[in-house]
């Protein structure tokens, strides 16, 4: 989804959808909204106190300090382990995911400064690649006539394309389907390009 390539095309569907509507449209893909350090880090330390009583039934006798050595010593293990990133979003329940994912995309939508638009009719389509999260975020000149089950759908519809293994037109498709409702609520009165049109990558 991140080539060269498939960006120029993400800022020429873009651009054509701009020629059909007032509403300004801008894509933004992270590769992830937060590294999850400090919940491995939890976890790590979790399973190591928990697993310490254990240490008395080991086939050897040691001393207190060796059992608080070694406690310490798995303790860093796991925390090094955990830090592997496939391990790492597996231990990170799915909805501080989507919390941390939608944070950044409401980030992002004021950094975008789409929330300053004339007639406030900014759309956001936010990827978070990591969390596997799709927000559509419109401003109040648009949520006034499209409603949030009309962009669920085609949330729902990218993220299928997904599933089916067709990253690359995912968001083509997403782009779109909303210009297709942009047309309608916001018809194009004015020649503007207030914002760029260009995918936004956050790495």
């Amino acid at each position: 989804m991140l080539s060269n390539s498939y960006q120029r095309q993400v800022a020429e569907a873009i651009k054509e959808v701009e020629t059909h509507t007032d509403a300004e449209v801008m894509a933004v893909v992270a590769k992830e909204a937060d590294n999850y350090l400090y919940i491995s880090t939890l976890w790590a330390a979790f399973l190591a106190l928990l697993l310490s009583p254990l240490f008395q039934y080991l086939p050897w006798w040691i001393s207190f300090q060796q059992a608080f050595i070694l406690q310490w010593i798995l303790f860093i293990a796991l925390a090094i382990f955990f830090r592997w990133r496939p391990i790492t979003m597996r231990l990170v329940p799915k909805k501080i995911k989507f919390w941390r994912a939608s944070n950044l995309a409401r980030r992002q939508f004021l950094e975008q400064e789409l929330h300053s638009t004339k007639g406030r009719l900014g759309l956001l389509i936010f990827v978070c690649e990591a969390e596997h999260y799709v927000e559509i975020l419109a401003d109040r000149g648009l949520a006034q006539h499209i409603t949030n089950d009309n962009w669920q759908v085609i949330i729902e519809s990218f993220i299928q394309e997904i599933k089916r293994g067709k990253a690359g037109e995912a968001l083509l498709s997403c782009i779109a389907q909303c210009g297709e409702l942009l047309r309608e609520a916001a018809p194009r009165s004015a020649v503007k390009d207030e914002l760029p049109n260009h995918l936004v990558l956050i790495n």
